[in-house]
């Protein structure tokens, strides 16, 4: 069974940092585009950052742009979401998913197609 891993919330002060990490399974990961999820109370899921395939391209939301870091260890079949300078309306469930069908630009640009989903781990930013 294809499954995606989600480790490394947990509670930071505001201008903190914390790593997050999606480990799969049951996938080669290289061959797959990875994006981050995240869904506070009350607010819609966004995307708010992907990593393409053997090109890591990068992409991330406005909102988290020059503090957040994605980056995949094939190796591990893992990949990381560092963020830093934690601000409190980064306090969210966060959620690592894959596309049905592997990689692909489509994926990164639009966090549409998301065919797997891990089970989220809370990041609460909070003084």
């Amino acid at each position: 069974q294809l499954q995606l891993v989600e480790s490394g919330g947990g509670l930071v002060q505001p201008g903190g940092s914390l790593r997050l990490s999606c480990a799969a399974s049951g996938l080669v990961l290289e061959r797959y585009a990875i994006a981050w999820f995240r869904q506070a109370p009350g607010k819609e899921r966004e995307g708010v950052s992907c990593i393409d395939t053997t090109d890591s391209a990068q992409y991330y939301t406005d909102s988290v742009k020059g503090r957040f870091t994605i980056s995949r260890d094939n190796a591990k079949n893992t990949v990381y979401l560092q963020m830093n300078s934690l601000k409190p309306e980064d306090t969210a469930v966060y959620y690592c998913a894959a596309p049905l069908y592997g990689g692909g630009s489509y994926f990164c640009t639009t966090y549409r197609g998301v065919g797997y989903w891990g089970k989220g781990t809370l990041v609460t930013v909070s003084s």
